[in-house]
């Protein structure tokens, strides 16, 4: 009877402690150090606590991947909804400028356009964002400039397509421009290439309401 006895007290003590052996990552140290018995309720609701904080789970469940670069949290002054930008864009505007479309390479009005003198607003809400002086030949097919109006257009880290890029947002309206690519050895004052869809841009002779049209360098 006694060899029975101790079986039958010991396998339910070697069945609870099975879960141990399965997952010692999510447990602590302390409930790890003894076996003799099963945790009670209050140490099992610790470690369900704790379990947040592990960076392992961090890295699952954060939805902002490059918070010291990411300025998505600044809105534009302009905020208009989708269907008043409807209103006043053509299908192409709205596909690029709101949807953050692209035009086809070598297919834009202002890709050889290289004027003396002038402005290139934003298509959406007419702000000032590039003077005839930034722009520059890159052979990209598509517009290139080495430099904005100051403050005119505010760079977001985009991370589709699984490659990580700046796009460039026009600061007043959030409209879509394209991407700036730094580093690429042009002889340009900045060494950067703003590459912007023409559709985006609206062209205009008017300096008027630029303040100040000289680049940074």
């Amino acid at each position: 009877m006694r060899p029975q006895l101790s079986r039958n007290l010991i396998l339910p003590l070697r069945h609870r402690t099975i879960p141990i052996r399965l997952a010692p990552t999510f447990c602590s140290s302390r409930f790890l150090s003894s076996t003799r018995k099963p945790p009670d309720s209050k140490t099992s609701s610790k470690v369900l606590r704790a379990a947040p904080t592990i960076p392992f789970f961090g890295a699952f469940f954060s939805s902002n991947h490059n918070p010291e670069k990411s300025t998505d949290t600044m809105s534009p002054p302009d905020q208009r909804s989708e269907d008043q930008w409807r209103a006043v864009l053509n299908p192409e505007q709205f596909r690029i400028l709101r949807e953050k479309g692209t035009e086809r390479p070598g297919t834009g009005e202002y890709d050889s356009h290289y004027p003396s003198k002038g402005v290139y607003n934003c298509a959406g809400c007419d702000a000032p964002l590039y003077t005839a002086d930034h722009k520059f030949k890159s052979g990209c097919g598509w517009p290139a400039y080495f430099d904005s109006i100051p403050g005119a257009v505010t760079r977001h880290v985009d991370s589709t397509f699984g490659m990580k890029r700046t796009e460039i947002v026009c600061t007043n309206c959030g409209g879509h421009l394209g991407h700036v690519f730094e580093g690429e050895g042009y002889q340009t004052p900045t060494d950067e290439r703003h590459c912007v869809n023409s559709v985006s841009l609206r062209f205009t002779e008017d300096t008027s309401a630029v303040k100040n049209p000289q680049s940074k360098a």
